[in-house]
């Protein structure tokens, strides 16, 4: 009697779950579901984003037990099953793509965790969500953005209540030059403006006015010194660069004013 088919473990066969996989494509995130399938086998950047997670995954907590997680768009969950695989008690993956939140149930299913959520929420309404989590993953999503720093401001606001994961492509340089805490509007006996202004290490967050790599979703593009600086003025205290795009950060105390300018900075009211 020859073999049955090889079942996964959402209940279908090897050729069901084929089958299902072809019928969401295309794939962003390259996931191995086992029986030799694999999401995106054929993407542009490789095995991706595996490879990109095996260079920082060491930084994160091995265990996380009794804790909750959100992945802030989640693309085909990736992240969150990478999540589940350490223990957390809560998983859960937003987007605002519905193909994606498909993608990301079928692949937690097919991997044995089909206890993960997923929700179609915009990161803009994170509010609705109505609770902190004690890592929140934003990878790969404030370049999207056309409002980078309220989305920040908004995640640390509602629903950051412990770690941050973040990553978002950065152009232009990577050094991260000392500015001071308060501009002067020109240079001291002058009225030339500030030489910093041109500094390569000054934050810098530049404007895509069309399209980027053929997508006209990237919008902005960070320097280094921006990325931190946009992190720390929503008030993340950054532990640790993991890699050239990718931070670990913590929820700042309050009141931020209390560590400084170089850590956060208050919430500016506007003038009278």
């Amino acid at each position: 009697m020859a073999d049955a088919p090889p079942r996964d473990r959402f209940g279908g066969s090897a050729e069901d779950l084929r089958q299902q996989v072809d019928a969401l494509a295309p794939w962003f995130q390259n996931i191995d579901l086992g029986h030799g399938i694999t999401t995106a086998p054929d993407h542009f950047l490789g095995d991706y984003p595996a490879f990109k997670y095996r260079r920082f995954m060491d930084a994160l907590p091995k265990d996380l037990s009794g804790k909750s997680v959100l992945d802030i768009g989640c693309n085909a969950g990736f992240y969150a099953i990478e999540m589940a695989k350490r223990g957390a008690d809560r998983v859960l993956g937003i987007d605002s793509d519905p193909r994606y939140l498909d993608q990301a149930r079928l692949a937690s299913a097919a991997l044995g965790f089909g206890r993960l959520e997923f929700a179609q929420l915009d990161v803009y309404d994170v509010a609705r969500l109505g609770e902190t989590f004690d890592l929140v993953i934003f990878m790969g999503v404030l370049y999207h953005l056309r409002h980078p720093l309220l989305a920040l401001d908004l995640i640390r606001e509602h629903v950051a209540g412990d770690m941050l994961l973040f990553q978002t492509m950065q152009q232009g340089s990577a050094e991260v030059s000392e500015v001071p805490a308060d501009h002067p509007f020109h240079k001291p006996g002058t009225f030339d403006p500030p030489d910093y202004f041109g500094d390569p290490g000054y934050p810098r967050l530049h404007f895509i006015e069309r399209e980027y790599a053929h997508d006209w979703t990237n919008w902005w593009a960070p320097n280094a010194a921006c990325s931190q600086a946009m992190l720390r003025a929503a008030g993340f205290a950054i532990e640790a660069q993991l890699e050239a795009e990718v931070y670990l950060c913590r929820v700042a105390p309050v009141p931020y004013a209390d560590m400084g300018p170089a850590a956060v900075y208050p919430a500016r009211e506007p003038s009278a």
